[in-house]
């Protein structure tokens, strides 16, 4: 019986005579490639199929700039956009402190490479916290909304500017209704979060507030805002109400649109989750070089693997944050 003998990898034969290092990459660098080239085509898939979406339904996609307003520790403040483009800033900061590992990789001092991969990993956490905050703001919604019996999302406005639930419903919500809990029935059905206030209540509050009026998620080409209804129309509309939205999730969503909070949890997780990889590959090859592996080997090369999935990641939000929020 023959037995299975190792050949050095200096023997070894190489596919299509590429050589050791093939278009003067090694093959580590070859398959990082590989992949980053397979990984773009899938999130241009994604944001190609966003952007049909949008184009379909052009006039109802909610407004970016009234959907993400918040920013930490301002609570009730308008700061449209203000965070994601924080968020934005430090994914970038974390791309220059990647390069500046990689190029004291290339100078074989461990210490510079350390600092460095410890900051771009610190810098990746807080997108990724700031990401899971925007998710939970963008979950538990800000203003409220109906839905009525045809489909439509009716918003609350005063003064031209979008007002919450309970900015006009006083008190707490009057029908009795209580949220069906395990402990509170003798039957227990799951049910979804019922919301804080009755349809009748809404109702009775709009007709107690004369300066109120109502919005419907349509949007006016001309003006590019959402188109106000009279009192009579809002009057008309809000009687067809079959639901209070509060929040957003796959199945309704406050801000209009409900396919624009799927592709948004669909879009920015998938991204989210390429992050989070980097973040735990990143912290193992942080680990490495901090107990000299690569000095021992006599070259940093995974430092630059790691640099080439770190920058991938970082251009893709790029493309997300432009076609995403700001377009």
């Amino acid at each position: 019986m023959e037995a299975n003998i190792a050949i050095p990898t200096d023997g070894k034969d190489t596919w299509s005579g590429g050589g050791q290092k093939p278009l003067g990459a090694s093959y580590g660098k070859m398959m990082m490639w590989f992949f980053i080239v397979s990984d773009a085509l899938t999130f241009s898939g994604f944001l190609a199929a966003y952007g049909l979406t949008r184009f379909k339904f052009i006039d109802s996609w909610p407004i970016a700039d009234e959907v993400f307003t918040h920013f930490p520790g301002l609570h009730g403040v308008h700061a449209p956009m203000y965070y994601v483009a924080l968020m934005t800033f430090i994914l970038i900061i974390s791309s220059v402190t990647m390069v500046l590992a990689v190029d004291a990789g290339h100078q074989m001092k461990q210490k510079r490479v350390a600092w460095y991969m410890f900051a771009t990993i610190i810098f990746g956490i807080i997108f990724i916290g700031s990401q899971a905050w925007e998710w939970k703001n963008f979950i538990n919604g800000t203003y409220g909304a109906v839905k009525t019996t045809d489909g439509r999302l009716l918003q609350f406005v005063k003064d031209g500017h979008q007002i919450a639930l309970s900015d006009i419903v006083v008190g707490e919500r009057t029908d009795g209704r209580i949220q069906h809990e395990r402990e509170n029935g003798l039957w227990f059905e799951k049910e979804e979060a019922i919301a804080s206030y009755s349809i009748a209540q809404i109702q009775e509050a709009y007709k107690s507030n004369s300066d109120v009026l109502i919005r419907s998620e349509l949007i006016d080409p001309a003006t590019k805002q959402k188109i106000i209804l009279s009192r009579e129309e809002g009057m008309a509309q809000l009687a067809k109400t079959k639901m209070v939205v509060e929040g957003a999730n796959l199945e309704v969503n406050e801000y209009g649109n409900t396919i624009f909070a799927d592709f948004f949890f669909f879009i920015t997780g998938f991204h989210g989750f390429h992050v989070l990889s980097g973040i735990i590959i990143n912290i193992i090859i942080f680990f490495n070089v901090v107990l000299g592996t690569y000095e021992r080997r006599g070259h940093y090369e995974m430092v630059e693997k790691v640099g080439l999935y770190w920058h991938f990641v970082d251009l893709v939000w790029v493309f997300v944050f432009t076609f995403f929020y700001l377009v």
